[in-house]
Order: C-alpha cells, then structure tokens, then sequence
C-alpha cells in the first residue's frame, strides 16, 4: 500500500487508500493520500501528528463528497 518507511506503523493511512475508488473519486482523493505518506515520512510519530492526519483524513472526505456534490436544483429537476 505504500513506500514510505515505517508505514505500516502508522494505522491511520490506511484511511487513506483510493484504489478501490472509481477513477473520477481516485483523482480527488489521490493527492490527499500523497500528502498523508508525506506527513508520516517527515513528521515524528505523536499525537499532534495523528491529528493532522485526522484533519487531512476529514477534508479528503469532504473534497470526495465535493466532486459527488448534486445541486438541490437539479436533484428537484429529476
């Protein structure tokens, strides 16, 4: 799942992942999970770092929930 060192020790990337997401969903959520790697490679385990990547984890959740967005307007449309 991932080449950065020690990942395996960082539990929360797994949140993460984007390969099982269909294409349109693995563009969003893909540099979120750059990021996430970079976090864990370059920032020492502890708990400010868990809640960056807590924070990181809610805003990839909200940037795909973003792109499945549906206007009011047109969901009264159908």
């Amino acid at each position: 799942m991932s080449n950065v060192p020690n990942a395996d020790k960082e539990s929360m990337l797994q949140f993460f992942a984007f390969e099982h997401l269909p294409p349109h969903l693995q563009n969003v959520s893909a540099a979120f999970y750059s990021l996430a790697q970079e976090i864990v490679r370059e920032l020492p385990k502890n708990p400010e770092r868990t809640a960056a990547l807590r924070k990181l984890l809610e805003a990839k959740d909200c940037a795909v929930r973003a792109r499945l967005y549906k206007d009011e307007t047109v969901l009264n449309e159908t």
